[in-house]
């Protein structure tokens, strides 16, 4: 089995591990310290530190404990690709290659303290190492997902600033051709076997640079990370998190939801586009001491690893839940298999009590937002309302609360909404960057202001009712309807066009459009102004955004003043079903 990390790094300086070899097993008591400390804070315990860094004192604490013969060295980091490509990596191994990944960004891209980097990589080994170098030199690192088009990187290159872009191969032609309208831009790092003209390689410098790298000290509330985030109306929104707000927020949910100890192994099948690789990819397992398992794979889900791998805890979309109970199960074991999460969409309870019937393990939602850490969960123990949300978690003070701020009584629907006053929970995010109204339209009294609608019981699980907004919730993906719309905008078959969602057995939902048409192709053959149009927004913007469904009208329900009411249109979808 060739191993991949002997294309970075001398042969001396390898500490893989034996890829069949099983985890030890592991007293939590001597994590306790660590995690219990970050715990306390999450728990309103104790203060939030004034100086917080995830790398220097998180996976550097735990590396120290790996050196010290207090922690077994299992790996920190397991990656696989269908080829037989294999990395592990031990939190020692981590820190050093980290290292040398910080010194390429601070040297060889010139770049420092609080400057940003668009890192728009797949599920490769590159973009932790990017991801916690970042941490290390306090560069503010803003994932994208490798279905970014030219149009999409144009606009986060500009809005952001970026003065360095991350990318591969297959991303950099696009990079190339909008170079010349990115004036912020100043250096550009692909991750490749190859060189590549105007490029700096990532692969080869980490090979000559130095392990020697002192990480920057950062405030706990300094911007860590920039994720685009799509509304109902406009471009996507900058979502400010801090250095603490994610690297200290996730101890509550990655200890008691995604019930995580050093022993554990968790496999989160996330695109590292979306926040819930941040989630469940990065912070709520290292800092609770797991391991993060990869599995570099062009299909959503893929039951064979689940079997193949020690792996004991499972996160993946409502989507993949729904494909894999309908696939079956029954000629699967998963041995280790032993605690299941889901997020970033409802899930439904049918869904929930095939999985339990399957494998005998039921999932536990959880609920949170870009702008948020978990809002609430069904933790370990607690007695699972299929249908339900969970209970909040700390910090978070969770109501549901009318259109005026105040709380709604345990039954009725309102917004769910999490108390801000007379304390901001420190993991919440900092802002909508260069977007004050944004940032100041989310509060509404004493309370941040979700944009979903749900009701409470009176045991206090949340139920999900729905968004308060057009956003449509597609296998896991958000996407707003006026990107959509903007596209098929462009289409000169297009005269007026209102995007929705609409129920869909496996995504849940997916995107629709209701398109009103030009004159000219009133007559055209309807099925194949479908397919024209479809393709057309898969050029124009991200693939996973074309509506999978188009109805031709020859009006859109609008008000009085001329608004599109999608509202209509949603809500004769949803009736259908």
């Amino acid at each position: 089995m060739r191993i991949f990390v002997k294309l970075w790094i001398p042969q001396c300086l390898q500490l893989l591990r034996s890829p069949c070899r099983l985890f030890h097993g592991y007293n939590r008591l001597l994590a306790s310290p660590l995690i219990s400390y970050y715990d306390s804070i999450n728990q309103c315990e104790k203060e939030l530190p004034e100086y917080f860094n995830f790398a220097s004192d998180v996976l550097d604490k735990w590396a120290q404990l790996e050196k010290d013969g207090k922690r077994p060295t299992n790996p920190a980091f397991w990656w696989v690709k269908d080829e037989g490509e294999e990395v592990k990596w031990s939190f020692e191994e981590l820190g050093f290659l980290s290292s040398k990944a910080a010194n390429i960004l601070s040297e060889a891209c010139g770049l420092q303290k609080g400057d940003k980097v668009l890192v728009v990589l797949p599920r490769v080994p590159e973009w932790w190492l990017l991801n916690i170098a970042s941490m290390r030199t306090g560069i503010v690192f803003i994932p994208g997902t490798s279905q970014l088009t030219a149009k999409d990187i144009l606009y986060r290159l500009q809005a952001s600033k970026a003065k360095c872009i991350v990318t591969s191969d297959a991303l950099a032609p696009a990079v190339e051709s909008i170079m010349l309208d990115c004036h912020s831009l100043k250096s550009k790092l692909i991750v490749s076997k190859d060189s590549r003209d105007g490029w700096l390689n990532f692969k080869e410098l980490l090979a000559v640079t130095s392990t020697n790298h002192k990480c920057v000290k950062t405030r706990s509330q300094d911007p860590m990370l920039i994720y685009f985030t799509s509304g109902s109306t406009g471009s996507p929104k900058m979502v400010v998190q801090s250095h603490s707000s994610y690297g200290i927020g996730f101890t509550v949910s990655g200890r008691y939801w995604m019930n995580l100890t050093p022993s554990d192994i968790m496999w989160n099948t996330s695109d590292t586009g979306w926040v819930k690789s941040a989630w469940g990819s990065v912070f709520a397992p290292w800092i609770n001491g797991s391991c993060v398992f990869i599995h570099h794979m062009p299909q959503l889900c893929d039951t064979d690893t689940l079997s193949r791998y020690p792996i004991t805890t499972f996160c993946t979309a409502p989507t993949a839940y729904r494909m894999l109970v309908q696939h079956g199960l029954s000629s699967y074991k998963f041995m280790s298999l032993k605690h299941c999460v889901s997020g970033g969409e409802p899930l439904n309870p049918e869904v929930i009590k095939q999985w339990k019937t399957q494998t005998g393990l039921d999932i536990h939602e959880g609920y949170g937002q870009t702008e948020t850490v978990t809002i609430c969960a069904n933790v370990k123990g607690m007695k699972i309302k299929p249908g339900s949300l969970g209970k909040a978690l700390p910090p978070y003070d969770v109501q549901i609360v009318d259109d005026h701020g105040a709380i709604l009584p345990a039954g009725e629907e309102g917004d769910i909404a999490v108390r801000i006053q007379p304390r901001r929970p420190f993991c919440l995010f900092s802002q909508y960057l260069d977007n004050p109204e944004k940032t100041a339209a989310t509060v509404r009294g004493n309370f941040y202001i979700t944009g979903d609608r749900g009701i409470m019981d009176e045991e206090g699980y949340v139920w999900f009712v729905g968004r308060s907004d057009d956003i449509i919730n597609s296998s896991g993906y958000r996407i707003g309807p006026f990107e959509v719309e903007s596209a098929l905008i462009q289409h000169p078959a297009v005269s007026e066009s209102a995007v929705v969602s609409s129920p869909d057995p496996i995504r849940g939902e997916v995107v629709k459009a209701f398109v009103v048409l030009a004159p000219a192709f009133v007559s055209h053959d309807p099925e194949q102004l479908t397919r024209d149009l479809q393709q057309h927004v898969k050029n124009v913007t991200a693939p996973y955004k074309y509506p999978r469904k188009i109805e031709f009208i020859q009006a859109l329900p609008k008000t009085v003043a001329g608004k599109i009411q999608r509202k209509i249109l949603r809500n004769k979808e949803w009736g259908r079903a």
